[in-house]
């Protein structure tokens, strides 16, 4: 894959899972604040924790850090799939954020570029 598609793709992504967080905080009563800014996803929890999602364009990889650790996951047959674990990507951040911020989030698939 080049590197504007994964741009294109993880931009996408990312983008879902903001949908999926206002959809979240719509229904729920969890205090999260989030933005997107150049490809980097910043969720700021209520006690001032973070989980942050970005794309790591020489390794074609999108990285989470959380209070958890630090998570890689690489696009294998249409999804993200995490380097070491082989858990995705969506899976992953619903756990993560509803142990670090109460936040009950129902992600769709996050389709990845073919590999």
């Amino acid at each position: 894959m080049t590197e504007t598609e994964f741009i294109a793709s993880a931009d996408e992504t990312l983008a879902k899972i903001g949908l999926a967080l206002d959809a979240a905080l719509e229904t729920g009563d969890a205090d999260v604040d989030w933005n997107i800014n150049d490809g980097i996803l910043e969720i700021e929890c209520a006690d001032g924790s973070k989980v942050i999602v970005n794309r790591h364009v020489p390794n074609r990889e999108l990285w989470v850090a959380a209070r958890a650790g630090g998570f890689h996951f690489r696009a294998e047959a249409g999804q993200w799939r995490d380097t070491r674990s082989d858990d995705d990507l969506a899976h992953v951040l619903a756990r993560l954020l509803r142990a670090q911020a109460g936040l009950a989030l129902i992600l769709p698939t996050l389709i990845a570029p073919a590999d």
